[in-house]
């Protein structure tokens, strides 16, 4: 396993073995659905504290290679779906917190730089037999690896939009990352989902948007994913009457 290629199911274990867990592997259900497909495109957009990066911890664990998560998972809603072992641990997965490149880049060209050589080494060390076109180009390098090994990828992007909280004013770094994220994702066989989730909806410029090949499940509008991202009144009340019961014993 590598750092952000295929890293494992560490992240979402913790959750699940802390005190509380509220179960939304229900959202595997639609990711299933829709992989390698039209609406392979997905961006969900909601405040902090609403779970974005569990999802996104959760569907890295689920779908990476390398790792066997069944165990991890068999306790939970997904693991009833006829879906569940179909694709379980079946795809290169990539996932990435743009939060954590931009904390160590001074701009965004430095940004894009970075994340491009931190996959490309993790795709080298995992394929080092692949016959690498240019090894510095990221989408060449997984199209490399796709065409050889005829395993798609899927990409899972935490924390996508704090480049625009971070640069508000600069236009150019705006439309340089957005013109990074389209020519990785967009129109590219070796996709077969692409999961992003932030704060902000997806920024577009006039009419154009460079990333419209997504579909946005925002507060307003958060079509089937309505329940995976936050709670449920049903969720809130069990989890309130987990947390007195536990209170109760402790006096």
């Amino acid at each position: 396993m590598g750092t952000y290629l295929n890293p494992g199911s560490d992240q979402f274990e913790e959750t699940v073995r802390s005190e509380i867990y509220v179960d939304k592997t229900g959202l595997l259900r639609y990711t299933n659905s829709v992989v390698n497909t039209m609406q392979k495109y997905i961006c969900v957009s909601r405040p902090r504290r609403f779970g974005k990066s569990v999802t996104a911890a959760m569907l890295a664990s689920y779908y990476s290679r390398q790792c066997d998560s069944e165990k991890l998972f068999l306790p939970f809603d997904i693991a009833k779906d006829e879906s569940f072992k179909k694709y379980l641990n079946r795809y290169d997965t990539i996932f990435l917190n743009m939060q954590e490149f931009l904390s160590r880049s001074h701009n965004i060209r430095e940004l894009i730089g970075r994340v491009k050589r931190i996959v490309i080494r993790d795709l080298k060390n995992l394929y080092p037999d692949v016959d690498y076109y240019d090894d510095t180009d990221l989408s060449e390098s997984m199209q490399d690896v796709y065409a050889q090994t005829r395993c798609p990828f899927i990409i899972i992007i935490d924390e996508w939009d704090c480049i625009f909280r971070e640069y508000k004013q600069d236009r150019e770094a705006q439309e340089t990352y957005l013109d990074f994220l389209r020519d990785l994702l967009k129109d590219k066989s070796y996709i077969h989902l692409a999961y992003m989730t932030g704060i902000l909806p997806i920024k577009k410029y006039g009419t154009h948007s460079a990333l419209n090949m997504f579909d946005e499940f925002s507060m307003i509008d958060p079509g089937p994913l309505a329940s995976y991202v936050g709670f449920t009144d049903d969720e809130v009340r069990e989890v309130f009457l987990y947390r007195t019961a536990r209170c109760g014993q402790n006096m």
